[in-house]
């Protein structure tokens, strides 16, 4: 009864990754499309619960088909069978985790329909799969899948939950491509900033909260290895943050938020692998170099022109390799008990790996190509411009409904509108102040268009470019001899020549005339008498 308390606390515990990747997303996109991110988090959630009822947990921890997949337990009733349902629960967390990961790799520009396929093939066939090669048999101690009979060590899930579900972003952000604007053309790649990092802070803490439940709660038993499964978590999170956090100070001379926040999430994604076979020194070793090859990772990304909107692949897959890895590399041999020297447990480490790569990214990359072919991925570049927010769900926010009147102000040129205010809000303080500045120029546009009225002299406004007149005064009508509707849309150089009274200005001669100090012209009157300009 105690180990099926202590797996359900575990479950909820995890279950706070699921806010906690919302928070993060969030924080690192624009806003908007922070309320997209938001939903597809939450939506995710419901499908991989569903599907991982109804057959991936069958896949994963049914009864075993060559050590392939499972065919058994499809659309599972755990009515009489506590355990069971503990343990499909706690799975059931994990699955859901895989497939959020490629939320956020996707962020600001994949279609919310298409993200809810790409995660039900993700929690319902490619995370159970490979999760029944390396994990079938957890539950009573055998080994059923063929990973595991060869003695492939995963134990939380370095590669079988976070190397998988990056891989599946790989794929995805392969197949829609990078969001506008991100790589300009024949210019540095341009940074794409996050709209509130407090907010992502916050989701890593709760990350963090939810890791001991991942880590400490795959022991699926209470014991004394429990303490130092957490322990060795926590410091190699830590010791990841502190390395991204030392070598942003000796790289750029100021701590970058985004390179703690990797960082940490590296640390904690190498050493889930791992967390229950290794000293403490190794940990602290594994969580460093796992910040670092992220950190690598995520540049070499860069270079390649791919977009990954919160680096979810350099963190989920170049950490997550690193630690299934690092298990090979530091893992007590009497605690893995695979009966592998040193040399055979790396060399299944790397085949784990491998599997996973090809598993989750050709089998992801496959299928998404081929969905993308008859229902496109990505949405418009309209729907891009405008927000997620907007365009996918119509959730309106305050900057939004100010964009809207700006943008309508712009269209019709009417000073007299003014933008609504929401008080005690940012967007409600530019609101205001925008009001303020409309308010100023307004006046300042009447008295001008006051005097220009009651002007003696002739006053019209062109652009050089067109050389069409746009606005004409009373006295410009009185001179000139033409109505104003006549005056409006004219070419200036029948108004106004040279004094050689040659027709043939160009927009170069006329812009050199005009940024002369003095000059003299002929002005032309309706019945064709002329006059000094």
């Amino acid at each position: 009864m105690n180990d099926l308390i202590w797996l359900l606390i575990c479950s909820s515990l995890v279950f706070l990754m699921q806010p906690g990747f919302m928070c993060l997303e969030s924080g690192l996109t624009r806003s908007k499309n922070s309320i997209n991110v938001a939903i597809k988090n939450l939506a995710d959630f419901g499908i991989s619960v569903w599907l991982f009822w109804a057959i991936g947990y069958g896949l994963m921890f049914g009864t075993s088909q060559l050590g392939l997949f499972g065919s058994s337990y499809f659309v599972l009733d755990v009515s009489n069978i506590p355990s069971v349902a503990a343990l499909f629960l706690f799975q059931t967390m994990f699955c859901s985790t895989a497939t959020t990961i490629v939320s956020g790799a996707v962020a600001e520009r994949m279609r919310f329909q298409a993200y809810l396929i790409v995660a039900g093939f993700t929690s319902g066939l490619i995370y159970p799969i490979f999760g029944h090669w390396a994990w079938n048999g957890l539950n009573n101690g055998v080994a059923n899948g063929w990973l595991d009979q060869l003695g492939f060590i995963d134990f939380a899930g370095s590669t079988v939950v976070h190397s998988i579900g990056g891989w599946v972003a790989l794929a995805a952000l392969l197949v829609i491509g990078p969001r506008s604007g991100r790589f300009p053309q024949g210019k540095s790649p341009r940074k794409i900033h996050g709209s509130n990092l407090p907010l992502s802070v916050l989701g890593v803490m709760l990350l963090w909260i939810g890791w001991l439940g991942f880590n400490g709660g795959s022991a699926l038993v209470v014991n004394d290895k429990i303490p130092v499964i957490i322990v060795n978590t926590i410091l190699s999170g830590v010791a990841g943050m502190l390395v991204n956090l030392f070598v942003s100070l000796w790289r750029t001379g100021w701590v970058e938020i985004e390179c703690l926040i990797n960082g940490s999430l590296a640390g904690l994604v190498a050493i889930t692998a791992s967390c229950n076979a290794v000293g403490t020194l190794p940990a602290i070793i594994i969580g460093a170099l796992g910040a670092i090859i992220a950190t690598e990772v995520s540049k070499q990304l860069v270079r390649w022109r791919i977009d990954d909107a919160i680096d979810a692949v350099a963190v989920h897959v170049g950490a997550g390799v690193w630690g299934t890895l690092a298990v090979g590399l530091f893992g007590r041999l009497d605690v893995l008990n695979t009966g592998l020297n040193r040399f055979g447990q790396i060399a299944v480490q790397v085949l784990g790996i491998v599997s996973g790569a090809i598993w989750g990214f050709l089998l992801s990359l496959i299928l998404l190509l081929i969905i993308n072919k008859f229902y496109p991925l990505r949405v418009s570049e309209e729907g891009e411009n405008m927000g997620l927010n907007i365009y996918e769900h119509r959730a309106k926010t305050d900057s939004y409904e100010l964009f809207k009147v700006m943008d309508f102000q712009a269209q019709t040129k009417d000073l007299s509108l003014r933008v609504p205010v929401e008080p005690f809000t940012e967007v409600g303080q530019i609101a205001s102040r925008y009001n303020y500045v409309m308010d100023a120029l307004e006046e300042a546009v009447r008295k001008t268009e006051a005097i220009v009225e009651t002007a003696t002299d002739a006053i019209l406004t062109f652009t050089v470019s067109s050389l069409v007149v746009l606005t004409a005064n009373p006295s410009a009508e009185a001179i000139f001899g033409y109505g104003k509707e006549q005056l409006i849309g004219m070419e200036i150089r029948k108004l106004v020549r040279a004094d050689d009274n040659s027709y043939n200005w160009d927009s170069l001669l006329i812009e050199k005339w005009l940024k002369s100090p003095c000059q003299s012209a002929i002005g032309w009157r309706a019945d064709g008498s002329q006059f000094p300009v």
